[in-house]
């Protein structure tokens, strides 16, 4: 302890500072470093969380004492890697996140014997419009929705009910496509009793009409998202047929159709005179006969059963008269012909095809054209699968030219086996990354920083102890000349050779030292040496 408490003297206060905070620098950073390679790595547990589900998330996390983190104002936590998974399917079961909304667990604490008929119907509301709001933040894009549900009772005394209608604003990434509007719209009307898709409107955060809810003709409304997929089914077709023919990516097909959404109603009577049928048929005949008694009246004569006195024949008028009356039924045809929306009334095609290529003598590939017989079954071809028509306008072209060069597409190779444990995901490169900075700092501070300061820290060490036993050797040098006992004398010549030693190392320093101040200034170097020089000899 003495020994190191005059080594501590001998390097004095300035050293011992220095080589204490060196130290506790040291200590500091690499403490730095065994925190940060030892702290679990942190991943998504859910993102887009409400507030709601943001709060039940982090008390579940505080009761089970699991670190976690926050980020973008608690709409993102993290947690360790290792306990992801388990923590996901210990907050399912808790119900958590519910979503930012109220579904039917709203019934699953109610008290039904205090709650009137009123407060079940409106928690009812309140549980569909949150379900179907989870249902809608399903679908891809949708970050949240919102559903406000209409659902009128009918009045007393009405024959007529109010229709339901429904609105919905989303918040979405990006655009969303036709048809999922329309899948929107047909999901709300399937889960709500009496409502029709074209009673629900949609709006987006920036306030943009998606659907109009005032009750159109859905038939209209979709008329172009109905032409684009008559045009892709048919485009897929051509394009297989021609494929077949002349090679796989070697086609291309543009289809463009014209169509009608005019709704015509069209009835028509025809009758046909040859297509008579006798319906009912009335005869009626009538005869009269009429006596001469050429002005004679008599008793006799007026008297029924009377007999005539004389022989003489009577004349009498007679009249006969018949009638026929026959009722027909004509044959008549009605006909009422409706023509939907989306008639077709003209399809234009394009078919572009590339020429075939051959290898020649030297083996390079050459491109040729196809030939026109070739191209003319191409078209029939084409004319069978759109349904060509003429009468209806359509028109077809096939044109055939070379196409442009496209660079290979070399296929990526799966890896299997010992190679696909290699496959790291984009967190545990970036780990590797942080570890190599943090060791690649460690080197640099320990080469850099530490290695310098311990090399003049020791550099000094040899001058102060020999400046500190230079006196007392030189006292015992004295004391041994003076005649005592030869064991001190050889003590004191030993001491004398570590002073030897100390001085020679002493002087090989001053030297080196002095090499380097002539290195870095050989002009004073150089004045020196030579009023050394001219310096007269003693």
């Amino acid at each position: 302890m003495q020994g190191l408490a005059s080594f501590l003297r001998s390097l004095g206060a300035a050293r011992v500072l220095a080589m204490v905070a060196v130290t506790a620098a040291l200590i500091g950073f690499f403490g730095f470093v065994i925190m940060r390679v030892t702290t679990p790595q942190m991943t998504t547990l859910f993102t887009d969380l409400s507030p709601e589900d943001s709060a039940g998330i982090v008390k579940d996390l505080e009761r089970q004492a699991i670190a976690f983190e926050l980020r973008n104002d608690g709409a993102v936590i993290m947690v360790p890697k290792d306990k992801v998974t388990r923590l996901r399917m210990k907050l399912a079961e808790g119900g958590l996140p519910k979503g930012g909304g109220v579904g039917y667990e709203i019934f699953d604490k109610s008290d039904a014997l205090g709650t009137t008929s009123f407060v079940q119907n409106i928690n009812h509301l309140r549980a569909l419009e949150g379900e179907l709001a989870r249902t809608i933040r399903a679908i891809d894009r949708v970050q949240a929705a919102r559903v406000h549900l209409v659902l009128p009772e009918r009045p007393l005394f009405s024959r007529e009910t109010p229709e339901p209608s429904a609105s919905i604003v989303v918040r979405v990434r990006g655009t969303l496509e036709p048809q999922q509007v329309r899948a929107i719209r047909h999901v709300v009307a399937s889960a709500v009793n009496g409502l029709k898709p074209q009673r629900v409107s949609i709006v987006d955060e920036a306030g943009q009409l998606l659907a109009d809810g005032a009750g159109g003709d859905a038939e209209t409304a979709n008329g172009d998202e109905r032409r684009a997929g008559f045009e892709k089914r048919m485009r897929n077709q051509v394009e297989a047929i021609v494929s077949s023919v002349v090679g796989a990516g070697r086609a291309r097909v543009q289809i463009s159709a014209d169509f009608d959404y005019n709704k015509i109603t069209q009835t028509s009577d025809k009758f046909d005179p040859e297509g008579r049928v006798l319906r009912s048929s009335q005869t009626r005949e009538e005869s009269s006969a009429t006596a001469e008694n050429n002005g004679q009246v008599t008793v006799n004569n007026e008297l029924p059963g009377g007999q005539r006195q004389d022989n003489t024949p009577a004349a009498r008028d007679q009249s006969k008269k018949s009638e026929e009356t026959n009722n027909y039924e004509i044959s008549r045809i009605t006909k009422t012909e409706v023509t939907e929306v989306g008639r077709v009334n003209r399809i234009s095609v394009a078919v572009l095809v590339d020429g075939s290529y051959s290898k020649n003598d030297k083996g390079e590939m050459v491109y040729a054209d196809r030939g026109k017989e070739q191209l003319d079954r191409i078209a029939a071809l084409v004319r069978s699968a759109i349904g060509f028509d003429q009468k209806r306008g359509d028109q077809l072209e096939v044109v055939n030219l070379r196409f442009a060069d496209a660079p290979a597409v070399v296929p990526v190779s799966e890896p299997s086996g010992w190679l696909n444990m290699l496959q790291f995901t984009k967190d545990d490169i970036m780990y590797g990354i942080e570890l190599s900075v943090m060791l690649l700092l460690g080197f640099v501070v320990l080469f850099m920083v530490v290695r310098p300061l311990v090399k003049r820290i020791l550099a000094s060490e040899p001058v102060a102890i020999a400046n500190a036993a230079l006196p007392a050797l030189v006292d015992s040098s004295a004391e041994a000349a003076s005649g005592q006992d030869p064991v001190s004398g050889a003590q004191v010549a030993s001491q004398m050779i570590d002073v030897a030693q100390v001085q020679g190392q002493v002087h090989a320093q001053s030297v080196h030292r002095v090499g380097e101040l002539a290195q870095k200034n050989p002009t004073e170097t150089a004045a020196i040496v030579r009023q050394w020089l001219s310096e007269p000899l003693n």
